[in-house]
This record gives C-alpha cells, sequence and structure tokens, in this order.
C-alpha cells in the first residue's frame, strides 16, 4: 500500500526546521504485514525530544527514516502467528520492541531488550524487515520499531500494548512515551515512599509525567525546576508544591535552604550539568533518577567519596523501567481515576504538514506535547 509520512533525510539542518525542512512529508510504499507483525493506521503521534535528539544529529540513527515513536493506532491486519490482537483493536505502541526471551525481558527489565535495542539501532523491526521505501524503491528505515509520523505503519506485535477503546486516541500516544517513561521512573525506577521529598529537573512531557507521578505516589514536597515561567505554571497544575525558575534562582541552594535537600531528585533534561545539579540537591542517603538521555559524548562527574560516605544512589531509568503490558493499562486506569492529568500536557494538536514548524515550537520550549492527528 501507499501512505503519507514525515521521513528524515538528513540530521544537523540548521534551525529554523520551518525553513530548513528536515522532515519531508511524502508518499511512500508501505508492505503488507509478515508473520508476526500488524498493520496500524495511526491516530495520534506525539512530538518528543528524543525526535528532535535525531533530527538535530545529537542521537544519531542511521538514514534514511520514518520517524516518531510515541503513538497510538488502530489495528486494520495481522499477520500470521497473531493472535493476541485483531483488526479495530486500539493500540498504544512501545519504543523498544520486547522480544520476551532474552535475559532482561525474562528477568523483569523489558525496557532492556537485546534483540529490540539491536533492531532500533539498525532501524529495523525485531525480524530485521525494512516495511517502508520510497516510491523508487529505495529502503526507509524505521524509527524505535514504530515509525509514528505515518498515516499507517507495521509494527511488531511485540511493540503493541492493546487499550481500552474508551480512551481518547490522542490522549493515547501520550502514554507510549511521556507518561511511561516520567511516571515509571518514579513508581518503577525510584520506587519512592509515600512523604518522600522530590524535586524535577527539567519540565517537558517527561518531566511534568515525572511531577504528576510523585504526587500520584504520595510525595510530600515536590520541587520543580525549569527556565521557562508557563513550565513551572503548569508543573503546579500538576501537583508540584514549590516552583524554581533556574535563570533567577539557585535550584540547589533554595532546595538546600528549604528541607536540606530532597530524597529522590529526577533529571529529565538530557544535559550532564543539569545531572549534576540533580545530584547536587539530594540529601545524604538520596538517590538521582537521570531520565534524559545527553549528547553520546558528554560526561559527568560528582564526589567519589560522597557514594559511600552519604550512601547516596545514581539510577538510570529507560523507558520509566516499564513493563509495558504491565504499566500502560495501570497508568491509563490512574487517568481514568483523575490521579494522572495528562491531559494538561497536550498543547495542541497539528496535522502531517506542520510537523517542521512543530519541531520548531519544542526545541525553543514553546510546546509541551504536540500531537499528530490522522484521520480514523
Amino acid at each position: 500500500m501507499k501512505t503519507r509520512a514525515a521521513v528524515l533525510y538528513d540530521m544537523e539542518k540548521p534551525t529554523p526546521y520551518a525553513e530548513s525542512r528536515p522532515l519531508v512529508v511524502e508518499e511512500v510504499s508501505l508492505a503488507d504485514p509478515g508473520p508476526g507483525e500488524v498493520l496500524v493506521e495511526m491516530a495520534g503521534a506525539g512530538l518528543c525530544h528524543s525526535d528532535l535528539s535525531t533530527i538535530d544529529g545529537s542521537r544519531p540513527r542511521v538514514m534514511p527514516m520514518v520517524m516518531g515513536h510515541e503513538a497510538s493506532g488502530i489495528v486494520r491486519e495481522v499477520g500470521q502467528g497473531v493472535h493476541d490482537l485483531k483488526p479495530d483493536d486500539h493500540v498504544v505502541f512501545s519504543f523498544v520492541p520486547l522480544c520476551g526471551h532474552c535475559i532482561p525481558c525474562a528477568t523483569g527489565r523489558p525496557a532492556l531488550c537485546e534483540p529490540g535495542a539491536v533492531a532500533n539501532g539498525a532501524g529495523t523491526l525485531l525480524s530485521g524487515h525494512r516495511p517502508f521505501r520510497t516510491l523508487s524503491g529505495h529502503e526507509i528505515n524505521h524509527h524505535l520499531g514504530v515509525a509514528a509520523f505515518s498515516e499507517h505503519t507495521v509494527v511488531a506485535q511485540e511493540s503493541l500494548i492493546k487499550i481500552d477503546s474508551q480512551l481518547p486516541l490522542s490522549t493515547a500516544a501520550l502514554f507510549g512515551c511521556a507518561v511511561m517513561t516520567g511516571v515509571g521512573a518514579v513508581v518503577n525506577t525510584a520506587k519512592i515512599e509515600p512523604g518522600s521529598s522530590v524535586a524535577v529537573f527539567g519540565l517537558g512531557g517527561v518531566g511534568l509525567s515525572t511531577v504528576m507521578g510523585a504526587r500520584a505516589a504520595g510525595a510530600e514536597t515536590i520541587f520543580a525546576i525549569d527556565l521557562l515561567p508557563d513550565k513551572l505554571e503548569l508543573a503546579a497544575k500538576v501537583g508540584a508544591t514549590h516552583l524554581i525558575n533556574a535563570s533567577e534562582e539557585d535550584p540547589v541552594a533554595l532546595i538546600k535552604d528549604i528541607l536540606n535537600g530532597v530524597d529522590y531528585s529526577f533529571e529529565s533534561v538530557g544535559n550532564e550539568l543539569v545531572l549534576q545539579q540533580a545530584y547536587a540537591a539530594n540529601k545524604r542517603g538520596g538517590t538521582t533518577i537521570t531520565i534524559g538521555l545527553p549528547h553520546p559524548n558528554k560526561m559527568f562527574s560528582v564526589p567519589a567519596v560522597s557514594l559511600v560516605a552519604e550512601e547516596r544512589t545514581i539510577k538510570g531509568s529507560y523507558m520509566g523501567s516499564a513493563v509495558p503490558r504491565r504499566d500502560l493499562p495501570r497508568f491509563i486506569s490512574m487517568y481514568q481515576a483523575g490521579l494522572l492529568p495528562v491531559d494538561l500536557l497536550l498543547t495542541r494538536t497539528i496535522q502531517l504538514e506542520e510537523i517542521n514548524e512543530a519541531f520548531d515550537a519544542l526545541a525553543t520550549g514553546a510546546a509541551v506535547r504536540q500531537v499528530v492527528t490522522f484521520e480514523n
């Protein structure tokens, strides 16, 4: 079949993207689903900093590539051997395809799936299949097993989680990355206790999801730190108790003055200097969770003695340390019960043709989550 998709041919084009047009919206060819694969009609696809990091070259991927990894859709066709999904099922995508058989999957850490990581790095599905091609016949790579910025996509069944069909699909898309990553970092990686103190550095979609996850988990004090007043105001709406504009105040000094440090700090910027701040904001015995993805060449350092003498912990959290088939339904139930105000993350919906301009808004911080909507 043919479908319209946003294809990235070259990384590191200059901003503004409205002028350089790194994403080319064009008609491409899409193969039928093979064994274990599913054809999905896309409903919503969120714009995330992980997409932006590929566009600007700080997270290099194989080119060309149909971009996008945070998405929802409706199953339209299933390949041979697919038994858990059927046409018309509503689904959210996992941006790590979960093989279910490797050691990480078998020990409850599917975010670290080894075949999934290999496939994502190669720009293929778990099978090694690249279902997209240009109309002239050249292969196009798949972003994180999803390729969300397309009217239709073909994915491995291991990339899909069936969801409640009553959930609006534009909202459902946000659970595939922002909510799964941010809330998951709180409940799976940190496992914060009720009454804990928390600091969240960086208030994009993931950081704000971390704030609302901390509130839902019973944190008593939640510091929200960013450079933009609009994002700080939004953090207050989703559960922050203290707002710190890091362009005006030293967040570490202020946190130490109020509480002498926090139990848990979360870094969701993807910046090694901010990670140092998050570590410095912890109290003795505190835990630092890093969620953001910095450039691979960046390093950070901490006083080595503090790890022992103060019993400090630093933990990475990828995909919220989530088990998607377990966590997405429960996070959706929390949203439906009013515990996670996910709707507040959605800045606006856009059409596929507006995607380059929308990435300018993301890059400047003018938007939290923008969702490409498709006709369904």
